[in-house]
């Protein structure tokens, strides 16, 4: 049982969600991976949830045009209902039309009375303005109602023409009044920092706006920025991110007074470690939270959490210089060097529970993941005190580097201050939440089983209320 969802017949990438009485419609892009089997393009398909634990796939939504339409790729957009009706706003990408000199990309629509049969209106479809944008990069409108100013507003993502190739990323506005004919304006955020700014998303929580956006220039993550007002300045927060490089282009829906953040987290080249990652993979869904600072944390949501109702027995029964626990608790000394403490097979889906406190000066401690009976493989959810930070390690590594490259997480951590560290495995994802606070999504091919338990470098650190669970 899988619970990050994925078609079984491809790959997930870029989810849509729109909540709808009582349940979330994710749409999704689908990658089939197998040109020769299902020909070249991308449909979008239907997918409902109340709980991101249950799925209703109801397939393909938005079909993919042939090699000579714009639609070939059926690419980002979002859904809204307004006059009436359901609207997609959606990417129509063909690589194949540059050649025949027309652009890329450009902005489509469609229509529906149910959120499931859909009618595309090619006459809606409009293009970059050749003298402000670059004519290739035009896609992913959002689009929402705007009250005070009374008209439709669609961020995009675009290109400006002017300026160094790999800083020209913008969010273009344009505005409409009757979700026909569309006027740009100016940009709406152009920092001159990144090559695009993917997937945007717009939203209000109390007194300020957030705006969202992934990038792969800088590092391949989704970015906010939070604003008193909708039209900026737009600020951004200390730690502007939201996971690592395994979760990418997340958009948000709100229902009941909660936020989630709907993502992929994507798989990595032949199902190897430190291969390439690729585009396309399971759905994340985070829960975010608005700190009394006015950023955002990361939690794992409630539904989640409960899936993995069954509690299983803890039998600790081998480790590396380390003494047996006692009333329960894990403690590992290693003031200078490494002491671990296994905790037996861990099943291929499962939660892990526990609350960590560690003492200074110490290095490094936390959770693994499926390691052999010496300790010599496996993986490693560590937490790094003097670099405040969170990273997702393995070992064997190839070449040079301290831990998985791109997983890892700024994190303040305090001597003495109980830490909570939950996560689970589903297959080859693993999900990592420290405090409610931060989240680190990850894959596991290389070592598929193996055991579970704690460590601790150059240090000491205590574990309580240790669980461990299934569905």
């Amino acid at each position: 049982m899988h619970i990050n969802y994925k078609p079984d017949d491809g790959w997930a990438a870029d989810f849509i969600p729109f909540y709808w009485q009582g349940e979330y419609h994710l749409f999704y892009l689908k990658d089939f991976r197998d040109i020769p089997k299902h020909g070249e393009g991308t449909p979008w398909c239907h997918l409902v949830t109340r709980n991101f634990v249950k799925f209703v796939d109801y397939g393909e939504c938005l079909p993919r045009g042939t090699v000579d339409d714009q639609d070939l790729y059926v690419f980002t957009g979002s859904v809204i209902y307004g006059e009436s009706k359901f609207h997609i706003f959606y990417t129509g990408h063909n690589p194949h039309l540059r050649k025949a000199g027309r652009p890329e990309q450009a902005i489509m629509h469609a229509v529906s009375d149910d959120l499931f049969e859909w009618k595309k209106i090619p006459e809606d479809t409009f293009y970059s303005p050749p003298d402000r944008f670059e004519p290739h990069d035009w896609r992913d409108p959002f689009v929402f109602w705007n009250e005070s100013a009374g008209e439709f507003w669609m961020l995009i993502a675009a290109r400006l023409k002017e300026g160094p190739s790999r800083r020209r990323g913008c969010t273009c506005l344009c505005t409409s009044k009757d979700l026909k004919s569309w006027d740009v304006q100016e940009p709406f955020y152009a920092p001159d920092m990144y090559f695009t700014h993917e997937c945007p998303d717009l939203f209000q929580i109390g007194d300020w706006w957030y705006l969202i956006f992934s990038e792969f220039s800088d590092s391949c993550l989704t970015r906010y920025r939070i604003s008193r007002t909708i039209s900026g300045p737009w600020i951004t927060p200390e730690v502007d991110t939201f996971d690592g490089r395994a979760f990418y282009a997340a958009k948000t829906a709100s229902g009941e007074d909660h936020r989630f953040l709907f993502g992929w987290n994507p798989t990595r080249a032949d199902g190897k470690d430190y291969a390439t990652w690729q585009w396309g993979g399971n759905l994340v869904v985070h829960e975010l939270v608005q700190r009394d600072d006015s950023t955002l944390a990361v939690r794992i949501p409630d539904s989640v959490l409960n899936f993995f109702e069954t509690n299983q027995s803890i039998q600790f029964n081998q480790g590396f210089k380390a003494s047996t626990p006692k009333d329960g608790i894990v403690r590992l000394n290693g003031p200078s060097s490494f002491r671990c403490l296994s905790a037996g097979n861990l099943p291929e889906t499962c939660m892990i529970k526990a609350t960590a406190v560690y003492s200074e000066p110490t290095k490094g401690f936390g959770i693994m993941l499926r390691t052999s009976e010496d300790f010599e493989a496996g993986y490693y959810v560590r937490l790094e005190p003097h670099r405040s930070r969170l990273v997702f390690d393995s070992w064997p590594r190839p070449g040079d580097c301290p831990h998985m490259v791109e997983l890892e997480r700024q994190i303040n951590l305090q001597p003495g201050k109980p830490i909570q560290m939950i996560l689970y495995t589903d297959g080859s994802l693993c999900k990592v939440y420290v405090d409610n606070q931060v989240a680190l999504s990850a894959r596991m091919y290389n070592h598929p089983a193996g055991n579970w338990g704690f460590f601790v470098s150059e240090g000491c650190a205590e574990f309580t209320d240790v669980h461990l669970s299934i569905p």
